[in-house]
């Protein structure tokens, strides 16, 4: 803490006081270098330095020199605020994702960055925490900082928040889940065909009787995961039973709970499917306390999956391709496109690794 103590002290000069200012604390920051502050340094008009920091032609070689030198040496940083007002344009762009630490994000992310810099624009993003509020709060707050558009992985069901904003001409993509009660542009992957496809693979290797252990059901991703699931069932004419199937947060008690559920009695399960990375993260070590051996199909690849023992079959989406799709899509409605809101579905890929091929146990 700073103490700041002033003494004052009497002059010869008349009755003037004056204070004694040798112990006050300098601002630690100090202020930003202005054009002013250049121009006066580099002994030329404020208008010269003004095209030189924009690039505008008319200056001559040294006089450009001078400018600059005097630009680095007082660390002067173009003020952007007056170019946005004339443009209409702030050049930057916003991603909401679920949770940045959530490695599914991660290259989703980058892509989005890669593009947004091809283009000339900064990324500025943040996440929603798979909650509606926040997710609209941090919507608006990237709007009122002029964002030209924005890139949403949708927490909520209803987006009519966003349609003043649309109207405005904030371009807005949705990327793996599509928007609520309004109609936008939306890049998903296949998610109802990704599931159909690993519960076809565990019933292919002889399981009848599979759980689903899936997110929360207000998610689109997670209904249709287990519609996937469910449909793959009824074409291989197995029923099933409803302690089979487990939808609820990611946190893992409850994954763990769920998947122990399973496990016990007298008829459970002999294979799993679940529903994205983070759930299979803790049914994989669940899995590998348990007795006897359980098939295992995840949503989503994760990390190592390849080096454990089995490895992990996995239902692959590509992150990168759905954050590079979202990203030209929104570009394109920055250039001006004005075709109707499109829907684009990736298709998603099954990776054997050994834990979705292991048989039923022959003691069951």
């Amino acid at each position: 803490m700073w103490i700041c103590v002033h003494t004052r002290t009497r002059t010869t000069t008349g009755q003037r006081t004056v204070a004694d200012t040798s112990h006050r604390p300098e601002n630690r920051y100090g202020n930003r270098p202005t054009m002013k502050d250049v121009a006066a340094r580099a002994g030329v008009g404020l208008k010269t330095v003004s095209r030189v920091v924009n690039g505008e032609p008319g200056v001559t070689p040294d006089t450009e020199r001078r400018v600059q030198e005097s630009i680095d040496a007082l660390g002067f940083r173009r003020n952007d605020s007056a170019r946005v007002l004339r443009k209409g344009r702030t050049a930057s762009i916003g991603l909401v994702l679920e949770d940045l630490a959530d490695p599914f994000y991660g290259p989703l992310n980058r892509a989005v960055e890669e593009v947004a810099r091809a283009h000339g624009a900064l990324l500025i993003n943040g996440s929603s925490a798979e909650d509606p509020e926040r997710e609209q709060e941090l919507v608006l707050a990237l709007c009122a900082r002029r964002v030209d558009g924005l890139i949403v992985i949708p927490a909520g069901d209803d987006h009519r928040y966003l349609e003043p904003e649309i109207k405005a001409g904030v371009a807005t993509v949705f990327v793996d889940r599509p928007a609520g009660r309004i109609d936008a542009d939306v890049i998903l992957s296949d998610s109802f065909g990704g599931a159909r496809s690993g519960a076809a693979h565990l019933i292919a290797h002889g399981h009848r009787r599979i759980g689903f252990v899936g997110d929360q059901p207000r998610i689109h991703t997670a209904i249709e995961r287990l519609r996937g699931y469910r449909t793959a069932m009824a074409d291989a004419g197995l029923a099933i039973h409803d302690d089979w199937v487990a939808l609820g947060t990611t946190a893992p008690d409850r994954v763990r709970d769920a998947v122990a559920g399973m496990l016990a009695g007298p008829e459970p399960v002999t294979a799993i499917l679940t529903g994205n990375n983070r759930v299979t993260v803790t049914a994989v070590r669940v899995l590998a306390a348990y007795h006897r051996p359980v098939a295992l199909v995840g949503f989503d690849d994760i990390e190592l999956a390849d080096l454990l023992e089995p490895g992990v079959t996995v239902i692959a989406q590509d992150a990168a391709t759905l954050g590079r799709t979202a990203a030209e899509r929104l570009f394109q409605r920055l250039d001006g496109a004005a075709d109707a809101p499109s829907r684009v579905v990736l298709p998603t890929r099954l990776i054997a690794r050994g834990s979705g091929e292991i048989p039923p146990s022959a003691e069951r």
